[in-house]
């Protein structure tokens, strides 16, 4: 995601495959044509309240005192009930239960729309695209062949300006070597769209799996598995191995030059507008006109890049790369970036080297539910519409806007109580939250794709094709105004998020349902668990990131130099807080990178909890209890802290603390209590517990 945007829970580790840059990835579909409504309907029969009571206290482990150790307390009965499944690195009770059905969902549409499309011709590209992915013995003849016009392009390449003009061809269809590029606002004029550089390149998580001598034996896993993949090719075993090391030479090259995911937290550090005449001055290595041509877009002038001196180390490193060295660096990223397209060997090996030897997954996914994920990335709107129909209340949207109203006016009404903020800022800061968008359950207008064609019998050329239609999708909206309705992802995903250049709050109908939201659900309850979120999402407006963006999205500091410096006293106290924090002996989360997302989940506790108090009390104060042995108040903060009850294998943990902003599950649903006296004062815990520390931090 771009910097200054956010998103509750980062997915990008629990994919079979990564990138260095999984977490800032061009901005996803957006809706550009109006159609009608989706007929939204009542959900099926809601649970009961004696069942929903039987759930909370399941999950919790009533042997540990609450004050002491509250994650277990929370979710130990769960943790303890719960297996991790073969196919998942990692398992969550709320986020990962509720994607599972939400794609038991879409995969039902799917099969259906397959055997009988009833006339509609987007269910029947929905159907035939699936039914195409699900064709094994298609895929198993075809083997690789489908991208030998690729690799017929890259064996052409002779020295560097051949390279980019392969690669500004490769762009459309997926593959981006050396950086990646969107479409997106631009940070000083955010009502324009302007494409977005970033660097990018890398077939491991991140730069310091290359540098850090402590992954040596990953690096050296990695290399096997390059090798194997060019022996599923057809190369020698000799001449594959000799390939992938040129490839990770390569890539060390690069990876060398690349700044650390701290450095890019920073959004004044990756803004660094500068036109085509620019790019063309700082690195004439890169041949932008022959990139620009060769991608199908040579007018885009108006480009941010977020690390200059990386565009320059690159096309020194393409400069002095051999012929045979560049060719292998692309055929590399073409075959990995679709290798979970191809045949069987080709996704076993995929798999064995992301899921398994990176992330500890045990089995990959079963073949319904990766084809049903390829078409939902494929089909966005079209898929997502169906869901609604199927799956999303149609009273819902109202109860989360007066939630979300809610959870602003918390916000604002905490404001005169920060004694380090000035008045100016003050009065800013308010009217930023009024400022907001906020795009709920689907959008009003869903994209056309009436123009993705879809061939039967072909799964990799129609993930080709769709690569393509989004590539000119999202291309032909630079230099154009942005549109603030757009949606850019799928009602069905289970996920929340804050734009700062968009100042927006997304919430999809795959999280307004249960576990995080019912309108059966005792208040409590909401308020906890996707009240929280709201809040959550709104504190990325004025976390480290956020604030550095006003009302209207532009990157400027409207803060006072006096309130920065308090507010960075503050937030070192979190960063402190959270490094402190072991994932295992002698791993700790990492404060700098995770500062946002710590600081949003400890602002998002304090809202939803006095937001939850005041309905409470507008509503003659919620006073019997909803659930044996708990006040309403305690239910409040237990909702809270199972959205977080989590099961993972320890390598996840490991590439989750390397690469993503988001702290673990532990630690995402305990520290922010720990910050909080307002549980201490529900569980009357005593100063000096664990879970009520003598000193705290505090934020918003």
């Amino acid at each position: 995601m771009r910097c200054g945007s956010h998103i509750l829970l980062s997915f990008a580790t629990l994919l079979p495959a990564c990138t260095a840059d999984a977490e800032k990835k061009p901005e996803p579909a957006v809706a550009a044509t109006p159609t009608a409504e989706p007929e939204v309907k009542e959900a099926a029969p809601r649970i009961s309240k004696e069942q929903i009571a039987k759930d909370v206290k399941s999950a919790l482990d009533t042997s540990v005192a609450p004050c002491e150790d509250f994650y277990q307390y929370a979710c130990g009965g769960w943790i303890a009930e719960t297996t991790l499944p073969d196919d998942k690195p990692r398992w969550g009770r709320s986020f990962s239960a509720l994607r599972e059905n939400n794609r038991a969902i879409m995969h039902e549409i799917l099969e259906a729309a397959a055997k009988d499309p009833a006339g509609d011709p987007e269910k029947t590209k929905l159907g035939d695209f699936y039914s195409t992915c699900m064709d094994e013995a298609a895929l198993e003849a075809a083997r690789a062949k489908p991208l030998d016009p690729l690799f017929a392009k890259i064996a052409e390449i002779q020295g560097a300006e051949d390279f980019m003009r392969v690669s500004g061809a490769l762009n459309p269809d997926g593959v981006q070597p050396l950086f990646g590029m969107y479409a997106g606002p631009d940070d000083k004029n955010p009502k324009l769209n302007i494409a977005h550089i970033y660097q990018s390149g890398l077939g491991l998580p991140d730069r310091d799996y290359y540098l850090d001598k402590g992954r040596a034996e990953l690096l050296a896993a990695y290399e096997v598995h390059v090798a194997k993949m060019f022996t599923l090719l057809g190369e020698s075993e000799a001449a594959a191995k000799a390939t992938a090391k040129d490839v990770i030479k390569f890539e060390t090259t690069l990876a060398k030059a690349q700044m650390t995911r701290v450095e890019r937290r920073d959004p004044d550090r990756t803004y660094n507008k500068i036109d085509r005449s620019g790019i063309e001055a700082a690195a004439p290595g890169l041949f932008w006109p022959v990139f620009a041509e060769a991608m199908g877009y040579p007018d885009i002038t108006e480009i941010n890049v977020d690390s200059v001196d990386y565009l320059k180390a690159a096309a020194k490193a393409i400069a002095k790369a051999k012929p045979a060295t560049l060719q292998n660096y692309l055929r590399w990223h073409t075959l990995t970036s679709n290798a979970s397209h191809l045949s069987a060997d080709f996704v076993a090996e995929n798999f064995a080297f992301y899921g398994k030897t990176l992330r500890g997954q045990k089995a990959d996914e079963a073949r319904w539910k990766r084809c049903t994920s390829a078409t939902e990335s494929a089909f966005t709107h079209p898929l997502g519409r169906l869901y609604v129909e199927k799956a999303f209340a149609g009273e819902s949207k109202s109860i989360a806007l007066d939630l979300i109203n809610r959870i602003e006016g918390a916000f604002e009404a905490n404001l005169p109580g920060l004694s380090w903020m000035d008045d100016t800022t003050r009065e800013r800061a308010m009217a930023k939250v009024k400022a907001i968008h906020n795009k709920i359950g689907y959008p009003d207008k869903w994209r056309d794709y009436s123009d993705l064609v879809v061939t039967k019998g072909d799964h990799l050329g129609n993930i080709l094709a769709s690569n393509r239609f989004d590539f000119a999708y999202h291309a032909s909206k630079v230099g154009k105004p942005v549109e603030r309705d757009e949606w850019r992802a799928g009602p069905p995903v289970v996920n929340a998020s804050y734009s700062g250049t968009r100042n927006e709050m997304w919430f999809p109908a795959g999280i307004l349902q249960a576990p995080f939201f019912d309108k059966d659900f005792p208040m409590a309850m909401n308020f906890g668990a996707i009240g929280v979120v709201m809040g959550h999402e709104l504190t990325h407006g004025f976390d480290d990131q956020g604030r550095k963006y006003d009302g209207d999205g532009m990157l400027k500091q409207w803060w006072g130099d006096d309130v920065i410096a308090k507010f960075e006293e503050r937030t070192a106290c979190v960063e402190k807080a959270y490094s402190e924090k072991e994932v295992e002996p002698g791993l700790h989360v990492d404060g700098k990178l995770t500062l946002g997302e710590n600081t949003a989940d400890m602002g998002g506790v304090k809202q939803g909890y006095q937001a939850y108090k005041k309905w409470a009390e507008e509503n003659g104060g919620d006073a019997a209890p909803h659930v044996d042995g708990l006040t309403n108040e305690q239910l409040f903060f237990v909702s809270f802290a199972q959205v977080w009850c989590t099961v993972a294998t320890p390598e996840y943990l490991r590439v989750q603390v390397a690469t993503d902003p988001h702290s673990p599950g532990e630690f995402r649903a305990s520290v922010p209590l720990m910050m909080s006296p307002d549980f201490a004062a529900a569980f009357e815990c005593a100063e000096g517990t664990p879970m009520s520390p003598k000193d705290r931090c505090e934020v918003w």
